[in-house]
């Protein structure tokens, strides 16, 4: 039934775990965590909170995200993925719904962290599917398409959070609570319907291109190298945790930069902020497909790059046409790391080892998500200005381009590319490979100039570009 179904609408289940996805990822991080910013002003003022108190519930998120982060992929291979995802959004929606009717600080911390710890149980497994369900040479596209869900919620939150305020006055931030809680957990039932752990239970294959050589090569190296993949797993965990220092700073204090440095007002400056959401909605299935066109580790150092961009642009004080070229940049690059980091984790370490290996490298993310605000605040004390928190922040990611070209290629893909390109030169040394080629002409190569001399030209080439 279900292969009559695909046959007939020639959509692969594949793309209905994503859409799954777009709304899991809406609920448990974009409604549970990134609607904090919008709705503290009004909470903070009802309840009388200070500054300190409400970074230590910004923070409380993220310990709870870390703790669940580091669990989530056990309780997965014991639960399933599917029924795990559901039970964290379960634990986003009811907790949310409890911050309505909370009344002290402490209330409102130790439940956000029951916000953060059902996020993480919700988002870990969730990245672990799309390696069951995607082959490599789709899975940059499908993680990167799931991840608009984050930018989805920024929008929705930017325009819902106001209207709710407007309209129920001091009160409304318990109704925003309220809302949104109800919305995760509806969202929860449809994750409990729709998810499915393994394309086998639809009597399906993986979507993407089949390579079984190189899936059986991948899986034996796994087997041989573990203790490499440990430690590209730490690498990796390096390079995420740059982005978790640096992406959560502008996100943060951008706004309050362009309020109280630059002169904006905040709906204007909200607006602003909504529009960086509307553009981190392509960021992910942007760069996602780029990855998978490239290479990760070419997709990350580009994507770091322009991150170091648009940090300089904010922190050089330019003047306000540059700030708003910062914001389109980080904008159309907010989600492309952890887009290329769920398919690379899928590339090393496969399927069955996926969700586990996300897992290790979110508590490097996690663990540069705490230290981020709580540095570029101090220094924004001690110097009256986040300039220096933002030059940090560029230093930071070009840092990470450095360990990113540092990073090695996963074994079974450096066999494949080697026995293609070996397949290659025996067709252009044979007359079998057509003289039109684009890579014949990318090497350099014309109808008139066209020998087995030039296949020397095309070796390096092909050796250059794979380093």
């Amino acid at each position: 039934m279900d292969k009559m179904t695909a046959r007939r609408t020639n959509l692969h289940y594949g793309w209905i775990i994503i859409f799954a996805g777009i709304v899991i990822l809406f609920s448990c991080l974009g409604l549970g965590r990134f609607s904090l910013g919008m709705l503290l002003p009004s909470m903070g003022g009802a309840l009388g909170l200070n500054y300190s108190q409400m970074g230590f519930i910004g923070t409380g998120n993220f310990v709870g995200y870390m703790i669940s982060a580091a669990l989530a992929g056990m309780i997965a291979r014991r639960m399933s993925a599917r029924y795990t995802i559901s039970i964290g959004l379960v634990l986003v929606g009811g907790s949310m719904v409890l911050i309505s009717r909370a009344m002290t600080f402490p209330e409102v911390l130790t439940l956000y962290v029951a916000t953060g710890m059902g996020s993480g149980l919700a988002n870990v497994p969730l990245m672990g599917l799309v390696s069951h369900w995607f082959l490599k040479s789709a899975r940059g596209r499908a993680a990167g398409t799931m991840l608009s869900g984050n930018g989805l919620a920024i929008v929705f939150t930017g325009f819902y959070v106001p209207y709710v305020n407007t309209r129920f006055g001091a009160e409304g931030w318990r109704t925003g609570w309220l809302t949104m809680g109800a919305m995760s957990l509806a969202i929860a039932a449809i994750a409990a319907i729709l998810l499915r752990n393994d394309p086998a239970e639809k009597g399906l294959a993986p979507l993407g291109e089949t390579d079984t050589h190189c899936r059986s090569s991948l899986a034996t190296d796994a087997q041989k190298k573990k203790g490499t993949n440990r430690l590209t797993m730490v690498h990796l965990g390096c390079i995420y945790s740059l982005f978790g220092a640096t992406y959560v700073v502008y996100a943060t204090f951008i706004v309050m930069t362009m309020v109280n440095e630059r002169g904006f007002g905040e709906s204007t400056a909200g607006t602003f902020w909504a529009a960086v959401g509307g553009l981190s909605i392509f960021s992910g299935p942007l760069f996602g497909w780029l990855s998978d066109k490239l290479g990760r580790k070419a997709g990350m150092m580009i994507v770091y790059t322009l991150f170091t961009v648009a940090y300089i642009l904010v922190a050089a004080n330019l003047p306000n046409p540059y700030l708003y070229v910062s914001i389109t940049i980080f904008g159309l690059s907010a989600w492309s790391i952890p887009t290329i980091m769920t398919a690379t984790v899928g590339d090393y370490m496969g399927p069955r080892q996926a969700a586990k290996a996300f897992g290790f490298i979110t508590l490097f993310f996690g663990a540069g998500q705490i230290s981020g605000p709580a540095v570029a605040g101090f220094l924004a004390d001690v110097t009256g200005t986040f300039s220096i928190a933002f030059w940090l922040s560029a230093a930071l990611t070009a840092s990470a381009v450095a360990l990113t070209f540092f990073l090695r290629q996963p074994t079974g893909q450096m066999k494949l590319r080697a026995r293609r390109v070996v397949t290659l030169l025996y067709k252009i040394e044979n007359g079998l490979f057509s003289r039109n080629s684009l890579l014949v002409k990318v090497a350099g190569l014309s109808k008139s100039k066209y020998s087995s001399s030039n296949c020397l030209v095309v070796r390096l080439f092909f050796c250059f570009s794979n380093l």
